[in-house]
């Protein structure tokens, strides 16, 4: 098959496959949602996996079953291979069949391998024959114009994507190490706080035992003292319990300049991360997990 047809049909396969998704998103969310891992109207896995099919499955097409399991198969490994190399280059899991029966590390899964099969069979027979036909209309020269166009455009829109969701990765770390310092500030403030009520106890122990021994000894007599001694001992205990809940200013100010650039960073995300966020409602980050589920919170709240 001429690299030339072979790039032309990557191209239309994307964006026809962009169309679907879009579609897929606009039933389910009654809504447009850019589903591509592009910011352009392009999905490459779609170009290159049934471009993949049409150029290894062409002399089974007259097998109806044989190209049905071979999709299966092609289309199977195609998806899981991009979904972990993405996974390991953007330490992100951008689709997860995990809830599915029969998935492979939630990458893919027997039903959506079964219908991705089905969709091969269908393009085999009716949709490729029909774009082969019309592409030929095409003069080459302006179809290599077409290329070389399509193909600047598209390398600069990853470049981009990528930029974008490695500084994504970089906030999210800023934001959990934020969230880590203002968790040991926390645990600090309650630590010190429990030492010092603690050795405030201890200390009123010793008047409270010889006020014990003293109402013993006097009865009556001393019974009144050791009431008062006891009231005193424990305004003492209070007293310092309402010292160990005092902050320092330093600290304070610290805890509202943390807090301050926590809700900074998570508001003025780009647009590009917003996006992808918004597409791929399941994407999972592997590093920082849970400040991804707070953005992703705090951005579906604002989209209500």
């Amino acid at each position: 098959m001429h690299i030339y047809y072979i790039l032309l049909y990557f191209y239309i396969y994307s964006f026809l496959g962009w169309c679907t998704e879009v579609s897929y998103a606009a039933v389910v969310n009654h809504k447009f949602v850019n589903r591509g891992f592009l910011n352009g109207p392009a999905c490459p896995i779609y170009g290159v996996g049934i471009t993949v099919v049409v150029a290894l499955l062409e002399p089974y097409k007259e097998n109806l079953i044989l190209l049905y399991v071979s999709s299966v198969v092609v289309v199977t490994l195609l998806e899981g291979v991009t979904g972990w190399a993405m996974d390991k280059i953007f330490h992100n899991k951008w689709w997860d069949y995990s809830d599915k029966p029969l998935n492979i590390g939630g990458y893919v899964c027997l039903s959506f391998s079964l219908m991705w099969g089905v969709a091969c069979v269908i393009v085999m027979d009716f949709v490729h024959p029909l774009l082969h036909t019309l592409l030929t209309f095409i003069p080459q020269v302006l179809g290599i114009v077409l290329l070389s166009v399509l193909g600047v455009i598209l390398l600069i829109d990853l470049c981009v994507t990528s930029s974008a969701i490695f500084k994504f990765n970089k906030r999210l770390s800023s934001m959990e190490k934020i969230a880590g310092e203002l968790h040991e500030i926390s645990d600090q403030i309650g630590e010190d706080i429990y030492e010092k009520v603690v050795f405030a106890m201890e200390k009123s122990e010793v008047p409270r035992q010889k006020l014990d021994r003293a109402a013993l000894e006097l009865r009556e007599r001393t019974q009144g003292t050791a009431a008062e001694l006891r009231e005193r001992t424990q305004e003492t205990v209070a007293e310092w319990s309402g010292k160990r809940q005092e902050v320092s200013e330093e600290i304070s100010s610290r805890i509202t300049e943390l807090k301050s650039r926590y809700q900074e960073l998570g508001n003025k995300t780009p647009r590009i991360s917003r996006r992808l966020v918004k597409a791929f409602p399941k994407m999972e980050s592997r590093k920082h997990k849970h400040q991804l589920e707070e953005f992703r919170k705090k951005f579906n709240e604002k989209r209500k």
